[in-house]
């Protein structure tokens, strides 16, 4: 299917950070992933050539910024200026994964924000829109100057865990900043919602007490991303003890840095359920593992900002995730 809108017909783009996320829009949109060149020079530096002219059109380009993070989000940025200066008509970043999203506040002397800075940065090479997945802080919309769409994959998660028999299991969030989300997953699935407390000291993390009755019961660890895995393998000894029957992990970024991976084969987890937000090298694919692919999701966005319908409709019943 060819969509022409206000802004002339998608063109798609996919970056070398996504390229398999980017072909699946692509199929479900009905349209072909666009020719590029992305060629890193002996000295490091990347250059862009679109294959085609996009002049008048409207423009998306698929890249996250997960590792490597550096190469991945300057990749975006002379995409995007690339575009702007072959004048595509309007220019979309479709974002799966937002790098430095982490680093949201000034919560220590003499550090930055960089996710304000990645804002500034996106919104300066020329993006008229972007879209993403699940940030890490909602607030971090407030960085931008543009319009965008921060959407959630939750839901599909949920879909999935439907499909257990979880009459007896409880949703648990693996981080107290995390309450609000936890809560309305459990809502979804209409479970309870119990808490892992957790201290800080220096940069590991300690899992202390679990709030809430878990024992007998099914877990369901929620987050919206792992790392090194520190958390998630925490929370996953923490309910072992406290007597939980079954447990799961459910996370929107795989980002498994390190062997973050191996740590998890470790744990009593029976099912670890993701997307492909971002790519997981074929060695981090556990057994265990069920990669829900968010194509489906970003596509069907793709086609209502293109057509200017409502992405909120798309979200309405999952407003408690933001």
């Amino acid at each position: 299917m060819v969509y022409v809108g206000c802004y002339g017909q998608i063109v798609l783009y996919g970056g070398t950070g996504s390229p398999d996320l980017a072909a699946e829009i692509a199929d479900n949109l009905g349209v072909p992933l666009c020719a590029r060149e992305v060629i890193t020079f002996a000295n490091t530096n990347t250059f862009i050539r679109l294959g085609a002219s996009v002049r008048g059109q409207d423009a998306f380009v698929v890249q996250t910024t997960s590792a490597p993070a550096n190469d991945n989000l300057m990749e975006l940025l002379i995409f995007i200026d690339t575009l702007k200066r072959a004048s595509a008509g309007r220019i979309t970043a479709v974002i799966p994964y937002l790098g430095y999203a982490r680093s949201d506040k000034k919560d220590q002397p003499r550090v930055p924000i960089t996710a304000r800075l990645v804002a500034d940065l996106i919104q300066t090479a020329g993006v008229d829109r972007y879209i993403t997945l699940d940030l890490h802080s909602g607030q971090i919309q407030g960085f931008f100057g543009i319009p965008g769409d921060m959407i959630t994959a939750f839901p599909l998660l949920a879909d999935h865990m439907r499909q257990k028999d979880l009459r007896r299991a409880v949703v648990v969030a693996a981080d107290l900043g995390f309450a609000k989300k936890a809560r309305a997953f459990a809502e979804e699935l209409s479970l309870p919602v119990a808490f892992v407390e957790k201290r800080r000291v220096d940069s590991t993390t300690e899992a202390l007490t679990v709030i809430g009755d878990v024992k007998g019961r099914d877990a369901i660890i929620v987050d919206d991303e792992v790392d090194t895995a520190g958390t998630m393998c925490d929370t996953a000894s923490a309910l072992a003890e406290a007597g939980v029957r079954d447990i799961y992990s459910c996370f929107v970024h795989p980002i498994l840095s390190a062997n973050a991976a191996e740590m998890l084969r470790e744990q009593p987890i029976k099912e670890i359920v993701t997307t492909n937000s971002v790519p997981i090298p074929e060695e981090k694919r556990l057994p265990n593992m069920s990669v829900i692919s968010v194509s489906s999701l970003l596509s069907g966005v793709i086609e209502r900002v293109h057509s200017g319908h409502s992405v909120g409709e798309m979200f309405d019943p999952y407003h408690g995730y933001s």
